[in-house]
């Protein structure tokens, strides 16, 4: 079943959901080359707490943390652990905060230090894509136009887009109907609705499509072991049209402070 928000509860909604934005801010405080996820996830784990929200995903079926950190090859559901990020890497970090009886959910893919042009070029073009589907999410419009204006972008660029995961909508429960995939036809699937929300969030990988679950059943690997991108908002259908409920901005001004005052990332 698909749940319609009102503007209020969209409204409030809007306070988790920027709580979480804010936390992949102080993520990018401390991102970089020798700090290890664990260490993001208690950081993480501690500002929701202490701004009165609960991590979504720490307990969700099992889930042993608060953040999501999946590096390169891994495409999503990574679990935080000791080890150290690398000069070069890609990490997609997904985070979920519970507050006020409403989840947020967005993800950013950030780079440790220098990294490759084709590591860049997927970013950039996987984030495009992002972008592309939500100026689909408008009244008149299906589930299947957002993911045809992703998959084509993505595809015109060489990358393939991940078929087993998909967006979805969002609101009390953290995974709620319709499921939002980042592939489809015009025309198909549920149709946009005043008061949905959606989180959607094209998973993009540099090789082929195919994925595979790693022995712990959470993290997500590419099948050919090639880099995979994520990016993904919140958006809320208001007056006929997509409104972006999360933000980037937060944590894009501190990467470029970082950048400005010299500091490695």
């Amino acid at each position: 079943m698909i749940y319609y928000k009102t503007r209020e509860e969209i409204e409030i909604q809007r306070e988790s959901v920027l709580l979480v934005s804010r936390t992949l801010a102080l993520i990018a405080e401390h991102i970089g080359p020798g700090v290890t996820t664990f260490t993001l996830d208690r950081l993480a784990e501690e500002f929701i707490r202490d701004n009165g929200g609960v991590p979504s995903f720490k307990g969700y079926h099992g889930f042993p943390a608060s953040l999501c950190t999946s590096v390169n090859e891994q495409v999503v559901h990574g679990i935080p652990n000791n080890t150290a990020l690398q000069e070069g890497d890609i990490i997609s970090v997904d985070c979920g905060v519970l507050k006020n009886g409403f989840h947020g959910d967005h993800a950013y893919s950030f780079q440790i230090g220098e990294v490759s042009a084709a590591k860049k070029r997927l970013l950039q073009i996987t984030k495009e894509s992002l972008y592309l589907g939500i100026e689909q999410a408008c009244v008149g419009n299906r589930i299947g136009d957002i993911g045809y204006a992703i998959q084509q972008h993505v595809q015109k660029n060489g990358y393939s887009v991940v078929r087993d995961l998909t967006g979805h909508g969002l609101g009390r429960s953290l995974h709620e109907d319709p499921q939002v995939p980042n592939y489809g036809k015009r025309g198909e699937g549920p149709p946009i609705k005043e008061g949905m929300v959606l989180a959607i969030e094209p998973m993009i990988n540099m090789g082929k499509k195919f994925v595979k679950w790693m022995p712990d059943k959470w993290t997500v690997v590419t099948g050919d072991r090639q880099p995979s991108a994520h990016f993904e908002h919140d958006v809320a259908v208001i007056d006929g049209k997509p409104v972006i409920l999360s933000t980037f901005d937060y944590l894009e001004q501190v990467l470029e402070k970082r950048r400005t005052n010299g500091q490695p990332i």
